[in-house]
C-alpha cells in the first residue's frame, strides 16, 4: 500500500574500515545525483560508533515503491557506483524500503543542512 508521506529508503553496508575513505570517493558524487533527483526529500548517511566500517544511510522520497524499483534504482549512476563499491563489501548490501508515518509521528526541529 503507497503511504500519503512517501518512502524510506534504508541501506546498510559493511566495509573494512581501511576502505571507508576509498568509498566516500566514489559515494560523494553518487550522493550529490542523488540529492538533486526532485523527488528525494531527505538523505542523511550514518557510520557505527563501534564498527567504522559499518556504514548506513536513510533516503526519503515521495513516490511509490514501483516507483523507486523500476526508475530511481535502474538509473545508470547508480549501476555505475554499485560496479567500483561493491568489491569493497564484507558481505550482500542490506537494504529495506518502508512507508513513512508523516505527521503526528514525524518532526524536523531544524535544517542541518539546506540544498
Amino acid at each position: 500500500m503507497a503511504s500519503p508521506h512517501g518512502i524510506s529508503l534504508q541501506i546498510t553496508i559493511h566495509i573494512d574500515p581501511k576502505n571507508v575513505d576509498e568509498f566516500f570517493k566514489h559515494f560523494k558524487p553518487l550522493y550529490d545525483l542523488v540529492c538533486a533527483e526532485p523527488e528525494l526529500h531527505f538523505f542523511e548517511v550514518y557510520q557505527s560508533r563501534e564498527d567504522p566500517g559499518t556504514l548506513s544511510w536513510v533516503e526519503h522520497w515521495n513516490c511509490t515503491v514501483e516507483w523507486l524499483q523500476e526508475v530511481q534504482l535502474k538509473k545508470e549512476y547508480l549501476h555505475e557506483f554499485l560496479a567500483v563499491t561493491a568489491p569493497l563489501y564484507l558481505g550482500p548490501r542490506e537494504a529495506v524500503i518502508r512507508n513513512r508515518m508523516g505527521p503526528p509521528y514525524s518532526v524536523w526541529k531544524d535544517a542541518v543542512t539546506k540544498a
